[in-house]
């Protein structure tokens, strides 16, 4: 065995040392670079999750902008659309009214007509039934008067008269 290889030697000794120089040196060298290599690996992963998120959170956002101005709009047909219907109420309650009252004065017309004919009616009675009580009491008087004349022949012409003229 040569003497290189005795434990016993200083020279196994700094020969074990050197290859544990050079295991720590390449070590050092791969292993840094590993640990960058997979800290790298990681910051690109968690920026990508951090890219997505900032891009469903930019989502999110247009998409509640979105309906917040969907929902305003909702709002205002809302508003518009009940700011119409009162109108209409309204435009169909002065409709309602303005009808109620023409029929109410058809109603008032009709009624002053029946009352204008039946005044009409009774004063034509009236009439007609004084002349004629007028005729009988002339007639009576008339009667009485002839009664010991035979017949008068103005008397005659003027009871045709009368009964004529009241008619």
């Amino acid at each position: 065995m040569p003497e290189f290889l005795n434990p016993a030697e200083a020279e196994f000794w700094v020969g074990v040392g050197l290859l544990i120089f050079l295991g720590i040196v390449v070590f050092v060298a791969k292993a840094p670079k590993a640990i960058a290599a997979a800290l790298d690996a990681r910051t690109v992963a968690i920026q990508t999750d951090l890219d997505e998120a900032a891009r469903i959170r930019a989502e999110a956002e247009a998409l509640l902008a979105t309906l917040k101005a969907e929902r305003a709009e909702a709002e205002a047909q809302a508003k518009e659309m009940l700011s119409a219907a009162q109108e209409q109420a309204r435009l169909f309650a002065q409709d309602a009214e303005a009808k109620l009252k023409e029929s109410l004065a058809r109603r008032q017309q009709l009624a002053e007509r029946k009352i204008a004919n039946a005044e009409a009616q009774a004063q034509a009675d009236v009439k007609a039934a004084a002349a004629e009580l007028a005729a009988k009491m002339a007639e009576d008087v008339l009667a009485k008067r002839l009664a010991g004349a035979k017949t008068d022949p103005q008397v005659d012409a003027a009871i045709s008269q009368i009964s004529t003229r009241l008619q």
